[in-house]
């Protein structure tokens, strides 16, 4: 039965104090949060802005602070677990900083392009890091147990998946945003595309075409629509747009995921409101029943947020004998993101006028 599929990732046994690189809104309204919530001890935070690096430090109880990766290395060495979250472009400068077969998880995007992630998991190659990218979505209570359902057949033969949003977001909260080439599926339906990876495998081809909107002036894309190949018997498809002016009576923000025998529907709660957000939902239909609600044990954020930690200790300790997330599979993710901005360069085949 689907209510009864485990929705939360294990916790490890000994769980390492963790350190966090970097001390962005992300770490303070997610990782603190879901660290605390998931009983994980938070050891100390490198940040070279000092102001910043302080006042999480007192708002938290964060017992120790550092100026540079360096300083926290020395400290620590491999008796912790390393949190990045800094911005895609300075990924490449800090993992080289870490000791060797250290446990990291880094922020997602894997860099900014796939070229920069194919040095980023060449670095943890190298160094033997056990090393995961933070695609959280991917561990949601909801994504969880509609893996393993369609795992355990309970929909049948995989044949749709759709991701829809016509939502507002307030893209003004993220000004770092203005100055990047790419921007919607970069760092937004990212997560998509890398949950659709984990529900239905990755697929062949992608075609897309993401877009600036003048409701969102100076960003470079807030709208996109993807189309994914996996062959004959599967679609996929994205139609994303965080521009709806007209309220919340018809905004929406669905996964739709169809098989031969049943049918799921996931609400992402997170995406109403943002950043306060609503609850996550998961519905289930068998073929010729009725619609259920399936009982979540909490949500994207932030409950997902405790899954990739969790599991990169767990792996670190010999506890989980893979990372659901870890580089080598954030490779083939950034690999879809990266398709998807190829085929913007594609010109689309113009219409016979005569």
């Amino acid at each position: 039965m689907i209510e009864t599929l485990e929705q939360n990732w294990p916790a490890p046994t000994a769980p390492r104090p963790i350190v966090l690189i970097g001390a962005g809104g992300i770490v303070r309204d997610a990782h603190l949060p879901a660290y605390a919530k998931a009983g994980l001890q938070v050891a100390g935070v490198a940040e070279i802005d000092a102001d910043r690096r302080a006042s999480l430090a007192r708002d938290f109880a964060i017992p120790a602070t550092y100026a540079s990766v360096a300083e926290a290395v020395a400290a620590h060495g491999n008796d912790v677990a390393y949190d990045i979250a800094v911005p895609p472009g300075a990924i490449t400068d800090i993992l080289p900083s870490l000791p060797k077969g250290a446990a990291v998880l880094i922020q997602k995007p894997m860099g900014p392009d796939l070229a920069t992630a194919r040095v980023i998991r060449q670095i943890c190659r190298d160094r033997d890091l056990k090393a995961a990218v933070n695609f959280q979505l991917r561990f949601s209570p909801m994504m969880m147990a509609a893996r393993q359902a369609i795992e355990q057949g309970l929909i049948g033969d995989p044949l749709e998946i759709e991701v829809h949003l016509n939502i507002f977001t307030p893209w003004t909260i993220f000004p770092f945003l203005l100055t990047m080439p790419r921007v919607e599926i970069l760092v937004h339906s990212i997560h998509y595309l890398d949950s659709i990876r984990a529900l239905f495998g990755t697929p062949k081809a992608a075609f897309a075409r993401s877009m600036a909107d003048p409701r969102a002036p100076g960003f470079a894309q807030t709208r996109t629509t993807a189309i994914l190949d996996w062959g004959d018997l599967r679609r996929g498809v994205m139609s994303i747009s965080h521009n709806h002016q007209a309220g919340r009576k018809f905004q929406s923000a669905w996964f739709r995921i169809e098989g031969t025998k049943g049918v799921m529907m996931v609400k992402l709660g997170v995406c109403f409101d943002y950043p306060h957000g609503e609850a996550d939902e998961l519905w289930f239909c068998p073929e010729g029943g009725d619609w259920q609600q399936v009982p979540l044990s909490g949500s994207w954020f932030i409950e997902a947020f405790m899954g990739p930690m969790r599991n990169v200790q767990r792996f670190a300790a010999g506890e989980d004998d893979r990372l659901f997330s870890g580089v080598e599979d954030a490779f083939q993710t950034m690999a879809l993101v990266e398709a998807c901005f190829e085929s913007m360069e594609v010109p689309a085949v113009p219409l016979a006028t005569d």
